[in-house]
């Protein structure tokens, strides 16, 4: 399954008073795992930006004065959001500008629904965690993921630090190196798997003399730091 992480930057908050989008950052990820391949950029929204949005990401308009306009990306960005699975935190806003720019180039690019299907990670984490904060930086804080970079917004960055939130509220990475039997099996009502030992054939190999003076080493770190080691005592 093809999913994109999507986050925008406008100048304002509300696309029917005239306001523009500035950035746009999209991370691929297939099958839960993430890609190589991703969007950004910046574009030039031909008006000001508000003061208050440009406290939020910092975005200049002489920053953007000579950045593309929409309609001069309007096919690439389409292209590579087609078929997939956007995944974007607080979705109606995101999709509400994106489907006003498409709006301006004219009826013939539709909207963002008739290309791909939109899941709100905002929604769904209200509906986890009903009565608390559940901002990006809440939900960072909540999971413990690092976003120490994020002192401004930026689009980009942010959906970078969606893509570590939405895999960790929904269950986190897949399971690592099952075939697809053995995926079904994990995925089944009862959650248990029951692989066939018999065509099963594992090497056994012993640590080195380096290797395992590194692991003592490391053990005698953790008893001074913490005042015990149980690792320590099972040996």
């Amino acid at each position: 399954m093809r999913q994109i992480l999507l986050d925008t930057e406008t100048t304002g908050l509300e696309p029917k008073h005239g306001h523009r989008i500035i950035e746009i950052g999209c991370v691929e990820i297939v099958n839960r795992r993430k890609t190589d391949k991703h969007f950004h950029v910046y574009l030039n929204p031909d008006r000001e930006i508000e003061d208050g949005a440009f406290d939020v990401h910092g975005i200049s308009n002489e920053y953007l004065a000579d950045k593309p306009r929409f309609a001069d990306i309007a096919k690439e960005f389409i292209d590579f959001i087609r078929n997939s699975e956007l995944i974007i935190h607080n979705a109606p806003f995101d999709v509400g500008f994106i489907n006003a720019e498409l709006k301006q180039l004219g009826k013939k690019w539709g909207k963002v629904e008739d290309y791909c299907s939109v899941v709100d990670t905002l929604k769904m984490a209200r509906d986890k965690h009903p009565g608390q904060k559940n901002s990006l930086d809440a939900l960072c804080k909540r999971y413990e993921i690092d976003n120490s970079q994020r002192d401004l917004h930026g689009a980009l960055l942010d959906a970078q630090i969606l893509l570590d939130v939405y895999l960790t509220m929904t269950g986190g990475q897949e399971t690592l190196g099952f075939d697809s039997s053995e995926s079904n099996i994990a995925n089944s009502t009862n959650n248990k798997i029951q692989l066939d030992t018999n065509r099963i054939s594992l090497p056994l190999i012993e640590p080195t003399e380096e290797e395992l003076e590194a692991h003592m080493q490391r053990l005698n770190a953790i008893r001074e730091q913490n005042g015990k080691c149980l690792w320590l005592k099972r040996e």
